[in-house]
């Protein structure tokens, strides 16, 4: 009953014009694409460029669909006419005509992911963190991520395919954290900004961990990503990298590590597994 509920809505949205673009957005010659696998701090990403574009108007959770659009929430139609920096979780897209692609590491990704199914009701009270990252791992999490592959397949998609072209920039999380100011002057040019430091500024202040932590505490029942989840979980939590140290067993970063090591250390993540057997590094 439920499926077919779900699919009389999708029906219904279909013929009224309201499906969201999705993959099957019209994508521009001038647009702009924030691109990421979940939870690698895409809605800091939206706050930080948003607020780099927009001078007069500070993004919010309640505006950010129209200042920085997300291909999911609105139908093609819709998207047209709002700003063209466009937030992306989908995989490699040749279409794309510039991308800034922000890749985190999948260790705190995994924490992050795992907090935010539990706000949405994914997992209950309880689940076994050990048992996530191995659903994580094998993409088998929810759907709408399903569908897009595990964090390695869209990383891979897209720097094998587009890293040192032109238009396509890879940023790491961590980077953007310990220095926004630098990383924003040098992604500027791409968006055809004049990275002056008032306006650099301005940006990081508005996006800070805490004013982001406290417009969500005023915004979160009218947001549409959060007015439906459960309030005793925030959305935005720590805001800070490698997290996972005191969040993972030692199995789990086992698991990440033999799945995805490779490619972890070629983004510049270190192994601990590898580089100090398993032990005073994560939590047993």
């Amino acid at each position: 009953m439920n499926r077919l509920f779900a699919r009389l809505k999708r029906g219904a949205k279909a013929a009224l014009g309201r499906t969201p673009a999705g993959r099957g957005l019209t994508v521009l010659p001038n647009d702009v694409f924030l691109v990421s696998y979940f939870r690698s701090g895409s809605t800091w990403s939206r706050f930080l460029f948003g607020n780099l574009i927009h001078e007069k108007e500070a993004v919010t959770f309640t505006n950010m669909s129209r200042l920085v659009p997300i291909i999911y929430d609105l139908p093609d139609h819709e998207l047209r006419r709002l700003p063209r920096v466009l937030k992306s979780h989908e995989c490699f897209d040749p279409r794309y005509p510039r991308v800034i692609y922000i890749v985190r590491d999948p260790r705190d990704v995994a924490v992050s992911f795992y907090f935010y199914n539990l706000k949405v009701r994914v997992i209950p009270d309880g689940y076994s963190m050990d048992e996530f990252v191995e659903r994580f791992v094998a993409a088998k999490v929810v759907g709408y991520a399903d569908r897009v592959g595990c964090w390695q397949d869209h990383v891979l998609s897209w720097v094998r395919l587009r890293e040192g072209k032109s238009g396509f920039r890879l940023v790491r999380y961590e980077d953007l954290l310990t220095d926004p100011e630098k990383e924003l002057r040098a992604l500027a040019p791409l968006l055809g900004i004049d990275p002056t430091p008032e306006r650099i500024e301005r940006a990081v202040r508005l996006s800070s961990a805490g004013n982001m932590q406290s417009l969500e505490k005023q915004q979160s029942k009218e947001w549409t990503a959060t007015k439906d989840t459960r309030q005793d979980i925030p959305f935005v939590r720590e805001a800070k990298a490698g997290g996972w140290r005191s969040k993972l067993s030692a199995v789990a970063v086992r698991t990440i590590e033999q799945a995805w090591g490779l490619t972890m250390k070629e983004l510049g993540y270190e192994l601990v597994t590898e580089a100090h057997g398993e032990r005073e590094l994560v939590r047993s």
